[in-house]
C-alpha cells in the first residue's frame, strides 16, 4: 500500500502545471483577475483586444506589478501571493522575457547581450560568454556575435532577444509581442525559427499577442480575455469551430450572432431571424464566415433561406479577396472578389441584398445570458 500511495503522489506531482496562478490585480477601475496555468514544454497564447489585461498579466507575471490577490506559483515556488505576504523580487524569479522592442542594450555586441542573464545568474565573464555564444550558434547567429544591436536586422535582434532570454534557463518564458516588429516577410521566416525554438524549450511558455496567426502556428492553447476576465480557452480547433464572443469571431474571421433557437429558426435580440441547417431550442450562437454571403443587386430567388436589404459601409483588401462591410438590420462582413465588385460597381453607400444559405451557417449551444 506504501508503494502505491508513492507512486500515485509521484504521478500527482508530474500531473501539476509548471505555472499555477490566479492573477488578480486592481488598477483604478480595472481589475484583471486571470486563472492561468501552463504545463512544461507547453506554449500557451493570450489574446484580447486593447485594454483586456494582456500586459497586466505579463507584468504580474515578471514581477514588475504585484498581485492585489490571488497566487502565482512556478515550479512549485511562490512567487507572490498577497495573503501570506510571500513575494519574490523581478530579478530573482526563474522567468526570460523577450520585449516587443526586444530592449537589446545598444552599447553591448550581440554575445554580451545573451551573456548578461548568465552573469547575473553568478557565471565568471568566460562562462557566461561561452554560454551566450553556443545560445547564438543555436540562433544561428554565431557570425553575427561581434555586432552591435544597430548592426543587426529586425529578425537577428529578435532572435538575439530571444537567446538572451532562454540562457538564463527560464523556468518561464514570456514573449510580448515578439513578431510585431518585423516585416512581413521577416515575419514569416522569424516565425518558424520561433516555432522551432520554442517546441525546444522545456519550460513553461506565454505568448503575448494580438495577432490569431502567431498564435494559431506557435500556441498549444488559447486563452482569450477582455475586460480582465477569461472568456474563451481550448485549442486552436475548438476555439475557431466556436466562438463565443465578437471579439472572438472577428479574430478567426467569422461572422456571429446570438439568439434564441425554435427548431431551424433563430430570433435574434433585434427581431431579425435567421434560418439554420441544424435544429436547436434555447440560446445559441450562429455563425457564418464572410464568404458564405453573397451580394446582389436585387432580390435573389431561389435557394438562399436568409436574405436582406443591406447598405455597405465600408470595402477594404483581404488578401486576394475584398472585405465588404455591411450594415441593415444586421451587422455582417462579406468576402467577394475583385470580379465581382467590379459587376456590382460597389461603392460606399450603395444598398444591395445580402445572402446566406441556411447551409453555411453553423449553430451550437449558449450559456443563457
Amino acid at each position: 500500500m506504501t508503494v502505491d500511495l508513492t507512486v500515485h503522489a509521484a504521478r500527482q506531482r508530474v500531473s501539476e502545471p509548471l505555472l499555477d496562478a490566479r492573477l488578480v490585480v486592481d488598477r483604478g477601475g480595472f481589475r484583471l483577475d486571470l486563472p492561468l496555468t501552463i504545463d512544461s514544454g507547453e506554449v500557451v497564447a493570450l489574446l484580447g483586444p486593447n485594454g483586456a489585461g494582456k500586459t497586466t498579466a505579463l507584468r504580474a507575471l515578471a514581477g514588475l506589478l504585484a498581485l492585489s490577490d490571488g497566487h502565482l506559483t512556478l515550479a512549485g515556488q511562490v512567487l507572490d501571493r498577497p495573503s501570506s505576504r510571500s513575494w519574490v523580487p523581478t530579478e530573482q524569479r526563474p522567468i526570460g522575457v523577450v520585449f516587443q522592442d526586444y530592449l537589446l542594450f545598444p552599447h553591448l555586441n550581440a554575445l554580451d547581450n545573451v551573456a548578461f542573464g548568465p552573469r547575473r545568474h553568478g557565471l565568471d565573464r568566460r562562462q557566461a560568454r561561452r554560454q551566450a555564444a553556443d545560445w547564438l550558434h543555436r540562433m544561428g547567429l554565431a557570425e553575427h556575435a561581434r555586432r552591435k544591436p544597430r548592426q543587426l536586422s529586425g529578425g537577428q535582434a529578435q532572435r538575439v532577444a530571444l537567446a538572451r532570454a532562454l540562457a538564463v534557463d527560464p523556468a518561464l518564458l514570456l514573449l510580448d509581442e515578439p513578431l510585431a516588429a518585423l516585416d512581413a516577410r521577416t515575419r514569416l521566416d522569424t516565425r518558424a525559427q520561433l516555432q522551432r525554438h520554442l517546441a525546444a524549450h522545456p519550460g513553461a511558455t506565454l505568448l503575448v499577442t494580438h495577432d490569431p496567426l502567431d498564435a494559431l502556428v506557435l500556441a498549444d492553447r488559447l486563452v482569450i480575455i477582455e475586460h480582465g476576465q477569461v472568456v474563451q480557452e481550448g485549442d486552436a480547433a475548438t476555439i475557431t469551430a466556436q466562438p463565443r464572443t465578437d471579439y472572438v469571431a472577428r479574430l478567426v474571421g467569422l461572422n456571429l450572432f446570438r439568439g434564441h433557437a425554435r427548431g431551424q429558426t433563430v430570433l435574434l435580440a433585434d427581431g431579425f431571424r435567421l434560418t439554420t441547417a441544424e435544429q436547436h431550442d434555447g440560446d445559441v450562437f450562429v455563425a457564418f464566415p464572410p464568404s458564405a454571403v453573397a451580394l446582389h443587386p436585387d432580390r435573389p430567388a431561389g435557394s438562399p433561406r436568409n436574405t436582406w436589404p443591406a447598405a455597405i459601409s465600408g470595402i477594404q483588401p483581404n488578401g486576394d479577396n475584398l472585405r465588404v462591410q455591411l450594415s441593415g438590420p444586421i451587422e455582417v462582413a462579406a468576402d467577394i472578389t475583385p470580379l465581382a465588385a467590379a459587376q456590382l460597381h460597389l461603392v460606399p453607400g450603395q444598398r444591395v441584398w445580402a445572402a446566406v444559405k441556411a447551409t453555411e451557417t453553423r449553430t451550437y449551444p449558449a450559456a443563457p445570458a
